[in-house]
């Protein structure tokens, strides 16, 4: 591969990215509007339709959960290269058809259907762009495969909040669509086309789901990132009926979150390659730290710009520390690991997108979802420390660098299936 191949390639793997956090997290934008369309009770209970029309939410996630591991499993055996590209096809199909449903069952339906790929998406891209950066640097590489999903916070989730609100809702899912078709052709131009591994066994892949530590990193995932969900779900509703800005100004709350979630995503990468256990712990106590600050004192439109980026910045610089664990404890099942990453994660959007749903329909306040952050980050900081506390390599002068044997073991992992390194030209 050329440089300029690589580059580009890299940059297709991060726009499919980029169109997913659109679609993904555009539709907690346009809540409110969705409501307004689709959930009858809208005039007369507008809490409770708020929070109704959040299963939309819920069923993505939904569809993430059961795409993520299914997909991995079955296409462990496929080239990557190819994976990816039907991947960003069936996305591209799925958010069209998000745009054309007639009522809220068939939306929910079209959403879960438009989740089923996000996970694998994002597991096989998290390989390949490892693969390209070569060994040392599967932080970097999955720093890079979600940064597109990152900066759509600053840019496409804007974009298609504003385009929602001034030109109808279903307009965000045909944006969206066009942008996965444009990122499928850039990859179908650039990606490396890797051969495949029919002698794997889709049956030896489910092996990681047997191993109690893989299991626990699962759990982290899914409840030590609900919290974030819980308040990320309704942050329209925060800022519009909790704080008091207008409609107009909430891309702009939801640009700074991008700004925090992109700073954090490339920290945690930097840090995951140097201090794998030390930034996971560090990573949930900042962020403790942040959702109380946020559910104590967000309460005016200046303080609300300042600690919900914060709050994102924080729970981002988690996730490839997070990712680079599960892919070593998958063992020779890398893609399982990528994939359930995201699987975990979308199923803290389900529980998130639920618990800070129920807080507002009792009639707790706005800022209630903070506190239900609070106590689902703590669940996860202390699965956290179960896991790590299971590590072979315990004893009170223990280092948190990476070591060479650490090295070793993610190089294998990213060997195998196919996905070492490429050699640049």
């Amino acid at each position: 591969m050329s440089k300029a191949r690589t580059l580009l390639a890299l940059f297709a793997i991060a726009l499919g990215g980029f169109a997913i956090g659109t679609t993904e997290f555009s539709t907690m934008g346009v809540l409110p509007q969705i409501a307004a369309d689709l959930v009858p009770a809208f005039e007369s209970h507008r809490e409770q339709a708020i929070a109704d029309a959040g299963w939309l939410v819920t069923a993505y996630a939904l569809g993430v959960v059961v795409g993520a591991p299914t997909i991995a499993v079955f296409g462990s055996r496929m080239s990557q290269s190819r994976l990816a590209m039907l991947l960003l096809a069936a996305l591209a199909i799925t958010n069209a058809l998000s745009s054309l449903t007639p009522d809220f069952a068939m939306t929910a339906i079209a959403r879960f259907l438009s989740g089923l790929p996000h996970g694998a998406y994002f597991g096989v891209a998290s390989l390949l762009a490892a693969r390209i950066m070569g060994p040392g640097k599967q932080g970097l590489g999955i720093s890079i495969a979600l940064s597109g999903l990152t900066i759509a916070n600053i840019f496409g989730v804007p974009l298609g909040t504003w385009l929602g609100q001034t030109a109808g809702w279903r307009w965000a899912y045909v944006a969206v669509a066009g942008i996965f078709a444009l990122s499928l052709l850039l990859a179908w131009l650039s990606l490396p086309r890797l051969a495949g591994t029919p002698e794997r066994n889709p049956k030896d892949e489910l092996r990681a789901y047997t191993r109690w530590p893989f299991l626990l990193m699962i759990l982290v995932g899914a409840i030590g990132f609900a919290g974030f969900f819980a308040v990320y779900s309704y942050i329209a509703d925060i800022a519009v009926l909790g704080v008091g800005l207008e409609a107009s100004q909430v891309p702009w709350l939801l640009a700074m979150v991008g700004v925090g979630m992109t700073i954090g995503n490339f920290v945690g990468g930097w840090l995951s390659d140097r201090f794998p256990r030390g930034s996971i712990v560090v990573g949930f106590i900042a962020l403790l730290t942040m959702f109380a600050l946020f559910s104590t004192l967000a309460t005016t439109p200046v303080l609300l710009f300042v600690l919900m980026p914060l709050v994102a910045g924080t729970s981002s610089t988690l996730t490839p520390s997070v990712q680079s664990r599960l892919i070593a404890l998958a063992g020779d099942s890398p893609l399982i690991g990528a994939a359930t990453n995201h699987a975990a994660f979308n199923i803290g959007n389900s529980i998130g997108a639920w618990g800070g749903g129920l807080v507002i329909a009792q009639g707790l306040g706005y800022f209630a979802p903070g506190w239900v952050g609070f106590m689902l980050a703590s669940v996860g900081f202390v699965l956290v420390l179960f896991s790590l506390a299971g590590d072979r390599r315990q004893g009170a002068g223990a280092s948190t660098s990476v070591t060479e044997e650490e090295r070793a073991a993610r190089d294998r992992a990213l060997a195998a299936s196919g996905t070492g390194p490429i050699r640049i030209g």
